[in-house]
């Protein structure tokens, strides 16, 4: 196979800010469903972090 005629593939990455006018429709639509899946990994950082934060906050805060 010549490498002109190989599939292209598809990048698993969106640099924010870059320009969207030849990016297709389905793959501006794949990118969405990365940087959606991309947020709720980070939000459920965030609560595993707060949970941790309150925990510590129970055991060592001031006993008011």
């Amino acid at each position: 196979m010549i490498r002109d005629e190989e599939p292209a593939k598809r990048r698993n990455e969106h640099e924010l800010g870059c320009d969207l006018s030849s990016i297709s429709a389905d793959e501006l639509r794949h990118r969405i469903s990365l940087l959606e899946a991309e947020i709720d990994r980070i939000k459920s950082e965030i609560d595993r972090k707060d949970a941790g934060r309150k925990a510590a906050d129970s055991l060592f805060g001031p006993k008011v």
